[in-house]
């Protein structure tokens, strides 16, 4: 099986924690060049330091803010001129946006969501999807919630945001497929990050139960019993990212140990 990603490029967005970071790492294991983009330089910093090089690699970061599609946009492009690089690898990847009962959303939120979501996902592979064409080979993966197959509740703009990001997906995979490039979603269930951390203190505030029982009762709906790690993520990403995985396009993969109901 072919999981080199040796003279191969990956932007990995959100990469300063959780699945972002985990991902950043896998592939830099895999052989690939990281560039990372985030907001915070500092922990991007961090970030860039754990970074294997046992291929020569020269890592590299950006930073941008998922709140201004036009700044992150007009920040690659930018880069790609500079450096004359190709970006073989997208991960499309940020934190979700505040929880609460669609019926309560402002229009705001709603604006809000769609511009760090599906705005970014958008100008980000305009940017990359060049570059992909000319070298032959390119893997958009799109970082997106089960909410995909089953809606969440409590996370309605969420929901509505995930779903538009997987339809644009598909889409694209669909145009742009005849020209060796995949697309691609990944939908974590429960997983260890700073994310799931805020929706069980969340819950937890508005239950009057303890954060353990909001956690163990979340536990319980998943068939593994237990949240998954960003690394068990990472490396459903990973094998995406893989020349192996070059028959595999416009789908949606689940990795939320078995949470999902439906097929």
């Amino acid at each position: 099986m072919n999981l080199d990603l040796q003279h191969k490029n990956a932007l990995v967005c959100g990469s300063t924690q959780g699945i972002g970071r985990a991902t950043a790492i896998e592939l830099a294991q895999m052989g690939a060049t990281v560039t990372l983009l985030a907001r915070n330089e500092a922990a991007l910093k961090t970030v860039l330091g754990t970074l294997a090089t046992d291929h020569g690699q020269q890592h590299d970061y950006l930073v941008a803010d998922f709140s201004q599609p036009v700044q992150v946009g007009q920040t690659v492009q930018d880069y790609l001129s500079q450096t004359q690089k190709i970006f073989h690898i997208l991960i499309n990847n940020t934190g979700g946006p505040p929880g609460g009962p669609i019926a309560d959303a402002t229009l705001e939120a709603f604006m809000a969501a769609y511009q760090m979501h599906l705005a970014c996902n958008h100008v980000l592979a305009q940017a990359m999807i060049p570059g992909m064409k000319e070298a032959s080979f390119g893997r958009i993966i799109n970082v997106i919630s089960t909410s995909v197959k089953q809606p969440i509740n409590g996370l309605g703009v969420s929901n509505t945001t995930r779903g538009a990001v997987a339809n644009w997906s598909k889409t694209l995979a669909n145009e742009i497929g005849q020209f060796g490039i995949t697309v691609n979603n990944v939908l974590p269930g429960f997983t260890e990050t700073e994310r799931l951390f805020s929706i069980i203190r969340n819950r937890a505030e508005k239950t009057g139960k303890t954060e353990q029982e909001v956690a163990d009762a979340m536990k319980l709906t998943t068939p593994a019993h237990r949240f998954a790690q960003p690394e068990e993520v990472a490396n459903a990403i990973a094998f995406l990212a893989a020349p192996a995985a070059g028959y595999i396009n416009g789908i949606n993969v689940p990795v939320d140990g078995g949470r999902t109901k439906s097929l």
